[in-house]
């Protein structure tokens, strides 16, 4: 897999019958090793290792209902209230980070109303702030750790 703009960790890796696995330290399962899935495998462990993140408070694939239609957020943090603070939208290492991608994580914010978003591909990484009173939100300098949110 591609070389990401992360620490590099232990993650578990298989093959069997030709198909590569990846294993989801979170869901305690094993899943088919997708660029996407490589990223939001190294995005997780960076969160836990690096920032602080409990992996007791990730959830993965959180479902959601948005105008009618199931979707899934990719990673959600919760605080110690079980609130969701965190929303991380993860793509693949080709995909371009551009206004979509934020546009896709703002409306899956209309229904979880979480402070910080979060998009990366493993390359690049954003991170902003959301002020609910003034309807806008500001990019930060860095992710932020677990105590600081």
């Amino acid at each position: 897999m591609e070389k990401l703009n992360l620490p590099q960790y232990p993650i578990k890796l298989k093959e069997e019958g030709g198909v590569k696995y990846i294993f989801d330290s979170i869901r305690k399962k094993y899943l088919v090793l997708l660029p996407e899935e490589w990223v939001r495998q190294n995005f997780i462990q960076y969160l836990i290792n690096d920032k602080n993140y409990a992996a007791s408070l990730i959830a993965i694939e959180k479902g959601l209902k948005l105008n009618e239609l199931q979707k899934r957020a990719d990673i959600v943090i919760y605080n110690n209230q079980a609130q969701p603070i965190v929303l991380v939208e993860c793509k693949a290492p080709k995909v371009k980070i551009n206004q979509e991608v934020f546009e896709q994580v703002a409306r899956y914010n209309m229904v979880f109303k979480v402070p910080y978003l979060v998009v990366t591909n493993g390359i690049e990484h954003y991170c902003a702030k959301v002020d609910f009173q003034k309807n806008s939100f500001e990019f930060l300098e860095e992710i932020p750790d677990y105590s600081e949110l």
